[in-house]
């Protein structure tokens, strides 16, 4: 083979710049050396050949350690898990204190930067302490440079949180996720001793009650390491990070914003104004400077639109026919809607004035106050009615007796003529 070991050799070396699954095999070598160079050899003798060439010395590793409060490790991994009538591949933020080997878990739906600053905020919350650094991966929700040897551009978020808490942080080289090998067992820890059969939970929320079950039974498991460990803890500052993913966003003339591709009410004072958006991983909060004007239940769907009600107020008390067809007006509860079928069979063109009357009602109170009003109220409904029934309610008295229409007054006199009275 000596007549060919530079052939060889210069094959393997271009192989370094190829894609992996276009290097060459022994197979291929051989194939080679027959066509291109007429080799009269053996497949057999090649491979020896090309395996001697490609041992090279396994690498060793060196058990790390790390003293009390100095170190947690951070990650993300997968798992399945049924939601409702869903399956789910959630992403679990893991965080292990290197030293105590006590761990946090929550999970969500993605690992979004969101996600990864909510996460650290619970982690340091239910440690009831900062650890002096983190070792991480190269993420983009952590880095968005990759420097000389271990430096690294952070994400401006990341950046923000780490001086509020004030801890440092480090960095595996890319593609030695070994270096923080303790998280690396917990995501897989975390999978076969959580989450195994593929275990159902109503909501995120009771999936994460499960987590915090297991993890302070792990918290058990390390008590004496631990009770040593919190002591070194920093301790956390008097204000809570704020976690969110920050974006301006400007309403459209509906009183909309759009936020990933989904679109949320504000208050219709705002049309055509610049909000922020606050995106946390449950919830969006737009806020006009320092006053949040509006708060909707996040959603990870696409194209959809969620409104309130009493976002439109204002517009439906300036356009009252506005209310026969308006979108958000169609949403309310069943209540409503039967209520309107009721105006428009009973009072003809004009219905929609009672039943704009009703929700303008929803200045004063809820829309839950005014459902269970109406609830109550049955088959003959008025403003005055259902303003009776509120009263009744957010006042506390008790009904002791009927609200009567007044149109139905009229019962009472034909009795007394038909008595002679």
């Amino acid at each position: 083979m000596g007549r060919y070991s530079k052939v060889i050799q210069r094959w393997l070396k271009e192989d370094e710049k190829a894609p992996p699954k276009q290097r060459h095999t022994a197979r291929r070598i051989y194939t080679r050396l027959v066509e291109e160079y007429g080799f009269k050899g053996g497949e057999s003798t090649v491979r020896r050949f090309v395996r001697l060439l490609k041992q090279e010395p396994k690498e060793c590793f060196m058990l790390l350690t790390a003293s009390p409060g100095e170190q947690a490790q951070v990650d993300f991994g997968h798992a399945w898990v049924i939601i409702g009538d869903k399956r789910y591949n959630v992403s679990i933020f893991c965080m292990r204190l290197k030293y105590s080997s006590v761990p946090y878990t929550v999970a969500f739906l993605n690992e979004r930067l969101e996600a990864f600053l909510e996460g650290h905020v619970k982690a340091f919350e239910y440690f009831g302490g900062v650890p002096k650094e983190g070792i991480y991966d190269n993420a983009k929700t952590q880095i968005v440079k990759t420097l000389q040897g271990p430096d690294r551009q952070e994400h401006e978020a990341f950046s923000s949180l780490r001086a509020h808490y004030l801890f440092n942080s480090t960095f595996c080289r890319p593609g030695h996720g070994n270096e923080k090998g303790s998280v690396e067992n917990l995501v897989k820890y975390v999978r076969r001793n959580a989450l195994v059969p593929v275990s159902s939970f109503a909501n995120m929320e009771e999936l994460n009650e499960h987590l915090l079950r297991w993890c302070d039974k792990e918290k058990e498991r390390h008590m004496n390491r631990w009770l040593e460990e919190k002591e070194h803890l920093r301790p956390l500052p008097d204000r809570e990070f704020c976690s969110a993913r920050i974006l301006p966003i400007k309403v459209n003339r509906y009183a909309l914003v759009n936020i990933e591709r989904n679109r949320y009410s504000v208050p219709a004072k705002y049309v055509g104004k610049t909000l922020i958006a606050k995106i946390y991983t449950d919830r969006v909060e737009i806020v006009d400077l320092d006053k949040i004007v509006a708060s909707h239940k996040r959603s990870y769907e696409r194209e959809k639109t969620y409104m309130k009600f009493e976002h439109y107020i204002s517009v439906l008390e300036r356009k009252p026919h506005s209310v026969t067809h308006a979108r958000v007006v169609r949403e309310l509860p069943e209540v409503f809607q039967r209520l309107r079928e009721r105006l428009e069979n009973e009072r003809g063109n004009c219905w929609y004035k009672e039943y704009l009357r009703i929700l303008l009602l929803a200045k004063e109170y809820s829309l839950e106050e005014i459902e269970l009003a109406l609830e109550r109220a049955g088959e003959t409904v008025n403003v005055q009615i259902v303003e009776r029934y509120l009263l009744n309610e957010t006042e506390g008295v008790p009904t002791l007796y009927p609200v009567v229409d007044e149109k139905d007054m009229m019962r009472y006199d034909n009795l007394l003529r038909r008595s002679g009275t």
